[in-house]
């Protein structure tokens, strides 16, 4: 017979929390379940989005910020929806530029103890409590991603991308990273990896390391014309959509 350990840190706190009971687990897949019909009844209807990616801390005068809002702006007159993690800094930046400039503006945000309040230049949003949850959304919608200076967050989900599209798990859809000044140590980590052949260079073809907007616009348009149509879902009444989608609406105004 076994018995199950678990581990404690010095505080006392669970490290991770390894396996617990069956019931435990069992109400953990329901609530992992509802989020995602939350997140899918919220955003279904903002695509198709482009993602915009960067770090939550900078502010309104720093130059990431400005060019963040370019990005908004721009992406805005393109049609597609400016999808980010819904928060302060590049986050809020993008959503704005599409905000201020007739675009259309959505966020997945997700709760946390600091820098993680929703911006207010959103149209529609939602807020999550699972990261994983949340990285998900932000990849299901989206048919180009914006990557701007971050941290350990943002590469997270800059490799999670890279990673998915590396598996053949999305395809076609281009990356932007921007700002080759910040990014120079990881653009030469991703040529080391191509010539060590622990990535193939089909895997970079659509990465753009950039310090130009107008380059990085110019080389998502070529692959959305190549391969996207851009559509978007109507709601149905007999689902209460238009009615959630109001309301969402709504709420992400106040």
């Amino acid at each position: 017979m076994t018995t199950r350990t678990k581990l404690n840190t010095k505080d006392g706190l669970p490290f991770l929390e390894g396996a617990r009971s069956r019931s435990s687990e069992l109400f953990f897949s329901f609530k992992v379940l509802l989020e995602f019909i939350k997140g899918f009844r919220a955003l279904h209807f903002t695509s198709p989005c482009i993602t915009v990616f960067g770090s939550a801390r900078f502010k309104e005068d720093h130059v990431y910020y400005k060019a963040a809002y370019e990005f908004g702006k721009e992406i805005a007159k393109t049609g597609i929806t400016v999808m980010t993690g819904g928060g302060p800094g590049i986050m809020e930046a993008a959503n704005r530029g599409a905000y201020e400039n007739g675009g259309f503006s959505a966020g997945c945000n997700i709760t946390l103890p600091h820098e993680q309040s929703p911006n207010p230049y959103m149209h529609q949003w939602t807020t999550m409590n699972f990261f994983f949850v949340r990285k998900v959304l932000l990849l299901k919608y989206s048919v180009a991603f914006v990557v701007l200076p971050g941290g350990v967050g943002t590469m997270d989900e800059l490799f999670e991308t890279l990673t998915l599209i590396q598996t053949a798990t999305i395809n076609d859809f281009p990356v932007i990273v921007y700002g080759t000044d910040y990014y120079k140590n990881l653009k030469e980590l991703l040529e080391e990896m191509e010539q060590q052949k622990t990535i193939s260079s089909k895997d970079l073809d659509l990465v753009l390391f950039t310090d130009s907007i107008e380059d990085a616009m110019n080389h998502i348009q070529k692959y959305l014309k190549e391969n996207y149509q851009v559509k978007r879902v109507k709601p149905r009444r007999i689902f209460l959509e238009k009615l959630f989608k109001q309301r969402t609406s709504e709420e992400a105004s106040l």
